[in-house]
């Protein structure tokens, strides 16, 4: 056959299952949003859930979901920062090396449910921690961990390696070399790469079931005590998050607008997720155009 002929069936080939991909993606976002944005107000924003009557909305759920992710982002860059300067820097290129990286790649694959019985096990029931935020939190980072790391070590990776023969050159630490020049100019690929994995924590359900928990009890946003049951800021108080009541809603919710709930939840969640990814490609974008137009 003309090879002009298959490379044509090829290229049409690969675009119509790009082309169906997005349009299945579309889709699926189109009805949620279609279905579930009439349902989303002020009201149901800022009111609290309700078990048995009609009309309660998602406010703890959300802020529990907001608090989670601070608490994880916080956890997990720090471990992930020195990670990523190893492995980017220092790591030797051997067998070593190679193991940890697989191991990273391991981690990132590693099913939900998995994780969330494994943290459930060893911090909720054999550390005495409870369902709590911090639980929830220690959990997440199994999966933020592996996507943060590879993220900062591939950052760190794209900068040129004439920049540190420079920072060398001048007389300065590898450390100082890797702090004062290689960092700052890594830093929008590491601020998207954390953007991007805040989306994917802000929707994980599976693993909160078995460590953050199910239910929501009564919060005080006056109460600024972190050590009061009732603190809003109490890392250790359970706390059911948006996706986990988005799951707790369809599987046994009672409520006579259970699917108004479901539906309005459901939509909040895509839309802040899609933000997330939006604002990842936006800061990206400018920190990378600030950093050329400056060169």
């Amino acid at each position: 056959m003309n090879p002009k002929v298959v490379n044509k069936i090829a290229t049409g080939v690969i675009y119509g299952l790009v082309i169906l991909v997005v349009a299945i993606l579309a889709a699926l976002i189109g009805y949620i949003l279609v279905t579930g944005v009439p349902h989303i107000s002020w009201h149901f924003l800022t009111s609290p859930a309700q078990s048995f009557l009609a009309g309660g909305g998602i406010r703890d759920q959300l802020f529990n979901s907001i608090y989670l992710l601070v608490l994880t982002l916080i956890i997990s860059f720090l471990i992930a920062l020195g990670a990523g300067i190893y492995l980017a820097e220092y790591a030797p290129k051997n067998w070593f090396t190679e193991i940890i990286k697989t191991t990273i790649e391991v981690l990132s694959s590693l099913p939900s449910v998995v994780v969330g019985l494994f943290c459930y096990l060893l911090f909720v029931v054999q550390m005495r921690m409870g369902f709590s935020i911090l639980s929830g939190a220690i959990a997440l980072t199994f999966f933020n961990l592996p996507l943060l790391t590879r993220n900062i070590e591939t950052s760190l990776e794209s900068v040129s390696s004439l920049q540190r023969e420079a920072g060398l050159s001048l007389g300065l630490s590898q450390w100082k070399t890797i702090t004062g020049i290689i960092l700052p100019a890594a830093v929008p690929g590491i601020i998207t790469g954390i953007i991007l994995s805040a989306g994917r924590v802000f929707g994980e359900a599976a693993a909160l079931i078995y460590t953050a928990g199910q239910s929501a009890p009564f919060v005080d946003y006056t109460n600024w005590n972190i050590f009061s049951d009732t603190s809003f800021l109490n890392p250790l108080r359970p706390a059911e998050t948006l996706a986990v009541h988005i799951w707790k809603v369809n599987s046994e919710g009672i409520t006579p607008d259970a699917n108004a709930i479901s539906s309005g939840s459901s939509a909040v969640l895509i839309i802040v997720i899609l933000l997330f990814n939006i604002f990842a490609h936006w800061i990206g974008n400018r920190l990378y155009k600030k950093m050329t137009s400056s060169k």
